[in-house]
């Protein structure tokens, strides 16, 4: 195999980033459905995430999970993936040149899932996606348009899950935004609600 290479929407072979290569047991790729209307990017790979393969299992996945719910969604309705498919060390933030080492396969992954709306989870992938500074805690719950792989893409700006842990007046916050995802999606007649944009 490559340097680099892609299967579908999974990354089956990478070895750009020599610190992550280190660090990691395994690429964690993005989990869900292939046409979802909605999908998540957080930031990187956890100490679980790098164990069980799956992006946003743990503490901030069970939240995650229960928001979905509440907002009437299932984790099964929607795409989770990250920035950088490689959990760096100490948990630490992925560098500049770690992300855009990976900026590739996430694009690859949101045009060919072609979300309806693509939810930030936490500042570091909403910076990276928008492309400036953002101020998520005040920004949380907006939907602004953002140029990504050459398309337009609706970007729903969103506190990252383990905020809410952390920092419990966040927890409002967090549902309200996921409820303002669940109305991009209507699970019940397979219709988007893009008319309420």
């Amino acid at each position: 195999m490559s340097e680099a290479e892609m299967d579908g929407l999974d990354v089956v072979a990478c070895e750009r980033c020599p610190d992550l290569v280190d660090c990691r047991s395994r690429i964690v790729n993005g989990v869900g459905p292939a046409d979802a209307d909605l999908l998540f990017v957080g930031e990187a790979p956890g100490q679980h995430e790098d164990e069980g393969g799956e992006p946003f299992v743990g503490r901030s996945g069970d939240v995650l999970d229960d928001a979905l719910r509440d907002a009437g969604l299932d984790r099964g309705d929607v795409r989770i993936t990250n920035c950088v498919r490689c959990r760096p060390p100490d948990n630490r933030d992925p560098t500049d040149d770690e992300l855009s080492n990976c900026r590739g396969y996430l694009e690859t992954e949101i045009d060919r899932v072609d979300p309806e709306v693509v939810v930030t989870l936490g500042k570091v992938p909403a910076e990276h996606l928008l492309e400036r500074d953002v101020a998520v805690t005040s920004e949380a719950g907006d939907v602004v348009e953002a140029e990504i792989a050459g398309e337009r893409r609706r970007v729903l700006v969103c506190v990252h899950p383990a905020a809410t842990l952390y920092d419990p007046s966040q927890r409002d916050t967090f549902s309200s935004t996921l409820e303002r995802a669940a109305e991009f999606t209507d699970e019940s007649s397979g219709q988007s609600r893009l008319g309420e944009f």
